[in-house]
C-alpha cells in the first residue's frame, strides 16, 4: 500500500461525514447570503423572533465536530395575490394583511375625491376587517415619482383620509387608525415605466392577522 492510499473502509467511513460537513457549509451560505429585503413603511413590522429557545449545545441536534448553529428566527412567510390588470392586491405574512388599491381605481387623475366603483371595493376591505376582528389598521398612501415631491405628500395623505373616513362608516368608533401619506416614499414596482408608476400610485390598508 503506498504512503498517500488510505484504507478502503476508512475511506467509506469518512464519506457520510464529509457530505454531511459540506451540506452544512451549503446551508450556513445560503443563510449567510438572503438578501435584504425592501423596507416596509414604518409602522408595518414583522416579528421574527423565534417562539422557542434552541440549544446550540444540545446533543441530539448531532451538529458535526467545530460545526455552529446559525441564529434562529421565523422565517416570514408571504403569499400575494393580484388581479390581473394589477388594479387590487392583497399580501398575507406571518403577522399582517395588506390591501393595496391603485389609485386609477379609487380617484380621478389628481383628485382625492372616491368615485362610485371605489366604495364597493373598499367594503370588501371592511369585510375583511370585521372578519380578522381588526381594531388597529393603517392606511397608506403612496405615488409615483412625476410632479413635485411636495405635492405627492399632499395628495397622498388627502387620498388616505379619504378611505379612511369611508372605511369608519361601516366599522364603527371601536376602531383605531393611523394615517400616512408617504408620496413617492417605498415604491413596489419601478417608476421607469408607466405600467411600474401606475403600481406605486396607491393606498395601502393594512392591519394584525387575527392570532
Amino acid at each position: 500500500m503506498t504512503a498517500n492510499r488510505m484504507p478502503r473502509e476508512a475511506r467509506t467511513r469518512r464519506a457520510p461525514r464529509t457530505a454531511v460537513t459540506a451540506a452544512v457549509a451549503l446551508l450556513l451560505t445560503a443563510a449567510l447570503t438572503v438578501p435584504t429585503a425592501h423596507a416596509d413603511p414604518p409602522g408595518l413590522t414583522e416579528d421574527s423572533s423565534p417562539p422557542v429557545r434552541i440549544d446550540p449545545d444540545d446533543p441530539d441536534l448531532r451538529m458535526v465536530q467545530g460545526a455552529k448553529l446559525a441564529p434562529s428566527k421565523v422565517l416570514n412567510i408571504k403569499s400575494i395575490v393580484e388581479t390581473d390588470d394589477g388594479s387590487e392586491r392583497r399580501q398575507d405574512t406571518n403577522d399582517n394583511v395588506t390591501f393595496s388599491l391603485q389609485a386609477e381605481v379609487l380617484f380621478g387623475k389628481d383628485s382625492a375625491k372616491l368615485s362610485s366603483d371605489a366604495l364597493s371595493r373598499i367594503g370588501t376591505i371592511a369585510a375583511e376587517i370585521k372578519k380578522q376582528n381588526a381594531t388597529r389598521l393603517r392606511v397608506f398612501g403612496f405615488t409615483d415619482n412625476l410632479g413635485s415631491a411636495s405635492h405627492g405628500l399632499v395628495l397622498s395623505k388627502k387620498r388616505a383620509s379619504a378611505v379612511q373616513e369611508e372605511l369608519a362608516k361601516d366599522l364603527g368608533s371601536s376602531v383605531s387608525f393611523q394615517i400616512r401619506g408617504y408620496g413617492e416614499q417605498y415604491p413596489i414596482a419601478d417608476n421607469a415605466t408607466e405600467a411600474g408608476r401606475r403600481k406605486n400610485r396607491r393606498v395601502e390598508v393594512s392591519f394584525p392577522r387575527a392570532s
